[in-house]
């Protein structure tokens, strides 16, 4: 399994829609009718880019990388990106360039963009210089000889009418020091944009995620002026803007909204720099069935992970204690006590229920075909030294400190004990920034669930909190839900040794787990009772 599969489909920049079944529009070109492949989502007919190029006679050029098309006609070029709301029009004599907007997305199906055909018909008559009335009721497009010039004349002059103007942005010049050098909002007629403008292609963005109305995501593997803001607006949804350097080439940039959004999308310019569109409840047609939605977002499935198990026992005590052990014993005892508790509205599932050996990329696996809503990892550490003690909860990031990425190293040790380690040979530092990133839409709450771990147990337990810290974990890269790895004590202390053998230290930390379990679940069906 080639390591692209093996990251669990968390690093994806483009998503196909699954399940549709493509239809046919008929197209009639003079005396010809030719058929083109089409789909309709929420009422809206989206047609083949591709297809639409060929019947017109028109060449065309497709990315897979970034999804993006250009169609190649007489005079001018039209250009359409996948899950984008943006249509380009280049005029090949002077090219000049045109941005506009349109109410929805388009789509990404079987290496072609699908567009809404409805929103892009009058630019692609502009560009093919031929006006084509379309008839959705009777899926019919047909191509006439009627000329379009009074649309947009050959001096550059946009396309203009009551709804739809081109989107002017005056791009800052790129004399900075930094890679990331300008950022621009504009207010549009369906919702806000944000530009951000770079000298190199923005390539480790994580997913833009809304929490408690406040947009963020980050970006690695680049700079950013720490200026960036400096002139900030208040602009359309955008009430504040915020950047974070977590560490170093890696930023968060936060946007408190209004209210009246209704989701955000990611795309990117011409040039490389960043887009991020956040769309208005205005143009959302279709009734969403949110009580459906919040019943599949419904936090009723617990993965519990014992670490380690079976050929491979993980740490060792001086006293003999084995990781594998008591790892097991602690969750089973978790386990227990969330059923106890919470009878039929959670159910758990377990990634090893005995001394067995499970690859760390099964781990991820078995929770995601469980339908996890919450993945708790559990080990015990160890050190070289026998002095430091206490719990800690680790969450997935790339580590900061040596001690963090020593545990981590640790942890991660165990593939080579599995059949394939080779699967795992490309998650490098780049990598795992980048996977860490594709977790960010759960981050937020993967962190409350860490604050209430440390909060309950360090009110019952009998081992020091060290708090929570991050580390490059790959047991947590394939689960696609928020999860933790939880340190239960040092097997290499003599008094964490003797409380996480002894029968009450388990209870005792089992019971603290448990607390936060109940205390992350009230947080959690808040926020979804509340839309998020």
């Amino acid at each position: 399994m080639k390591i692209k599969i093996l990251l669990f489909l968390l690093i994806l920049t483009f998503i196909n829609i699954p399940g549709q079944r493509l239809l046919k529009y008929s197209v009639s070109v003079g005396e010809k009718t030719e058929r083109l492949s089409y789909l309709s989502r929420k009422g809206i007919d989206y047609v083949s880019a591709k297809g639409l190029s060929a019947i017109l006679s028109g060449n065309y050029y497709y990315s897979k990388e970034t999804a993006k098309i250009e169609l190649k006609f007489l005079n001018y070029n039209i250009k359409f990106t996948a899950r984008n709301q943006f249509v380009i029009i280049v005029d090949k004599k002077t090219n000049d360039k045109k941005v506009y907007q349109i109410p929805v997305s388009t789509l990404l199906l079987k290496d072609d963009v699908f567009i809404p055909i409805k929103f892009c018909i009058k630019y692609v008559s502009f560009a093919f210089e031929n006006t084509i009335a379309i008839d959705k009721d009777s899926k019919h497009l047909a191509v006439t000889h009627e000329k379009t010039e009074n649309l947009m004349p050959h001096n550059g002059t946009a396309i203009q009418n009551d709804t739809q103007k081109p989107i002017e942005i005056l791009k800052p010049t790129n004399s900075s020091e930094f890679d990331v050098y300008g950022m621009n909002l504009n207010e549009l007629a369906n919702g806000t944009l944000i530009n951000l403008y770079s000298k190199t292609k923005l390539n480790k963005v994580s997913k833009p995620a809304i929490l408690n109305g406040v947009l963020h995501f980050n970006v690695s593997g680049v700079t950013i002026d720490p200026d960036i803001g400096k002139k900030f607006k208040p602009t359309g949804f955008i009430k504040t803007f915020k950047l974070k350097k977590l560490s170093w080439q890696n930023y968060q940039l936060e946007y408190k909204l209004k209210s009246g959004y209704s989701k955000v999308a990611k795309s990117y310019d011409e040039e490389g720099g960043l887009q991020i569109s956040i769309h208005s409840k205005i143009y959302e047609k279709e009734d969403v069935d949110y009580e459906a939605e919040k019943k599949k977002w419904k936090l009723d499935v617990v993965v519990i992970d014992p670490g380690h198990g079976g050929k491979d026992p993980g740490a060792i005590g001086k006293r003999g204690t084995k990781e594998k052990d008591l790892n097991l014993k602690l969750g089973l005892k978790l386990g227990k006590l969330i059923k106890d508790h919470f009878g039929d509205k959670i159910k758990i599932e377990y990634t090893r229920e005995n001394d067995k050996f499970v690859e760390l990329f099964k781990r991820g696996k078995i929770a995601n075909e469980k339908d996890g809503k919450l993945f708790i990892s559990i080990h015990c550490n160890s050190n070289r030294s026998r002095s430091p003690r206490g719990f800690e909860v680790y969450l997935l990031r790339p580590g900061k400190t040596k001690e963090a990425i020593e545990i981590a190293e640790f942890e991660n040790s165990v593939i080579s004990m599995e059949d394939n380690p080779d699967r795992y040979k490309e998650l490098t530092d780049d990598n795992f920034i980048l996977v860490s990133m594709a977790h960010s839409s759960f981050m937020r709450y993967s962190e409350k669930f860490s604050e209430k771990m440390v909060v309950e147990l360090d009110k019952i337990v009998n081992i020091p909190s060290r708090g929570i810290k991050q580390a490059g974990f790959y047991v947590l890269v394939g689960a696609s839900m928020p999860g933790i790895l939880f340190e239960a004590g040092f097997l290499s202390n003599k008094l964490d040794e003797a409380y996480l053998k002894s029968s009450a230290g388990q209870d005792e930390i089992a019971k603290g787990m448990l607390n936060a379990v109940i205390g992350y679940k009230d947080y959690y069906d808040k926020m979804i009772k509340n839309g998020n």
